[in-house]
């Protein structure tokens, strides 16, 4: 990322990830494909799952975690239908790319350990001569798994990778407070509940049994998709092959008339996709972005609406000494646009933070008692916050700051004090600041 921003900018950053998203999606759609030659079904399934997993469509590096589940997945399915070990093999090296990655590493383990746990179930319940290859495949998925978690220990913090995501996952002031650790919102349009509700109707009218391994993903990826709305791009991805195989069944026992029109449109389409050269179109759009990025022509930079562009603009040009108060949502761009000049308060790495100063943080922003006390107990000299939040409001009666500088995004203070004196004399009033 850093090298793709210091040749490329902002935009390319954001043409890396829109390719990386774009093809976790056009590899679900053929993993969906290697299942069936249902291409309606399988273009449906993939076109909702794409919709649902949008929801968390950020240049950040969970994208990794939503493109190896994909990959790890198809592995894992390819094993367990041609009991062929080269599918499994290479999990661990994608292992360790994954662990140094992302957090969302510990995914892949659940899902060896899901697989492991199905074909060891099979072993117990299937006929003899079956018996003996599900044994031999839950031998090596126990090995995978093992070698797996091995691999994990290779990084720059060792052990401790290992325990990192269940700590953050079991801190309830972090999973109560930041918004992509809360439950989803049903009041809005979100493509989630569709998928959702679509899944759990279609699993009730199929006649085709799940696996233990697939009840599994069902229970374990549903529930914590609606737990934590960053959850739902794995929901989306990894339990499509399970609605796919619902829908198919249902499909598969419609009425002879639309059966007969069903196969013929879908043959159709197959004889269409057939022609068409499928995997060129994905490297001319590529090349083509890549050009267009190039020559300017697709171009990214901050919404100076959502954040506090115009106010960094002008720290840039005032130098304002002592330690700054601000919007953990406004961190995340001073860090980008005015490190190592300003440092920040906090940002939106509130697991990083910890609880005691993430507490010390929202009793200042939501003006709660002893707030004053805070700020002067982290010598707090300037603040900038949202404009239109309570703090700002609270600040502004305060006689001991000063407004330098507001817009509709921003608003900085300082402490009035000899400090400051040399700051707040020069013509900065509000109004003008704006301009």
């Amino acid at each position: 990322m850093a090298l793709l921003f210091a040749w490329a900018g902002l935009t390319g950053v954001v043409v890396f990830f829109a390719f990386l998203l774009a093809s976790t999606h056009w590899l679900l759609y053929h993993s969906l494909r290697a299942k069936s030659d249902d291409l309606i079904l399988c273009t449906f399934v993939a076109l909702l799952a794409t919709a649902t997993s949008s929801t968390h469509w950020l240049a950040r590096p969970h994208v990794f975690s939503i493109l190896l589940s994909v990959i790890w997945c198809h592995c894992l399915y390819r094993y367990q239908s041609d009991n062929r070990t080269v599918y499994v093999g290479c999990l661990p090296f994608l292992m360790l790319l994954w662990v140094n990655l992302h957090g969302g590493f510990i995914i892949g383990l659940v899902l060896v350990g899901i697989y492991f746990v199905n074909e060891w179930f099979s072993s117990l319940t299937t006929k003899p001569d079956m018996s003996c290859i599900c044994r031999e495949r839950a031998k090596t998925l126990l090995l995978v798994l093992l070698a797996c978690v091995a691999i994990c220990l290779f990084n720059p913090y060792g052990f401790d990778i290992l325990l990192f995501p269940i700590r953050v996952t079991s801190d309830r002031f972090i999973t109560d407070r930041v918004i992509e650790f809360l439950s989803p919102n049903f009041h809005e349009p979100i493509p989630f509940k569709y998928m959702l509700l679509l899944l759990i109707g279609a699993l009730a009218v199929s006649r085709s049994t799940l696996s233990l391994g697939d009840t599994i993903f069902t229970i374990l990826l549903s529930y914590m998709a609606l737990y934590s709305a960053r959850h739902v791009s794995l929901f989306a991805v990894i339990l499509a092959s399970v609605l796919l195989k619902a829908l198919m069944d249902i499909v598969g026992r419609l009425s002879e008339p639309f059966s007969t029109w069903y196969l013929n449109r879908n043959r159709n389409l197959l004889a269409i996709d057939h022609n068409l050269k499928a995997y060129l179109w994905p490297i001319v759009s590529f090349v083509t972005v890549v050009i267009l990025a190039m020559t300017g022509l697709i171009s990214y930079r901050f919404d100076d609406k959502k954040f506090p562009v115009r106010a960094v603009e002008f720290l840039q040009r005032a130098t304002i000494p002592g330690n700054m108060f601000n919007d953990d949502e406004f961190g995340d761009y001073m860090i980008y646009a005015a490190w190592p000049k300003y440092r920040v308060f906090m940002d939106g790495r509130s697991d990083m933070y910890g609880e005691k100063f993430g507490r010390d943080y929202l009793r200042i922003a939501n003006v709660a008692p002893g707030w004053k006390q805070t700020l002067e107990k982290y010598g707090i000299r300037w603040i900038i916050f949202n404009t239109d939040s309570a703090l700002t409001a609270a600040v502004k009666d305060q006689p001991d700051w000063q407004s330098i500088y507001s817009d509709p995004v921003a608003t900085i203070f300082v402490k009035n004090e000899p400090k400051s004196f040399k700051l707040l004399a020069k013509d900065s009033s509000p109004s003008e600041a704006s301009k």
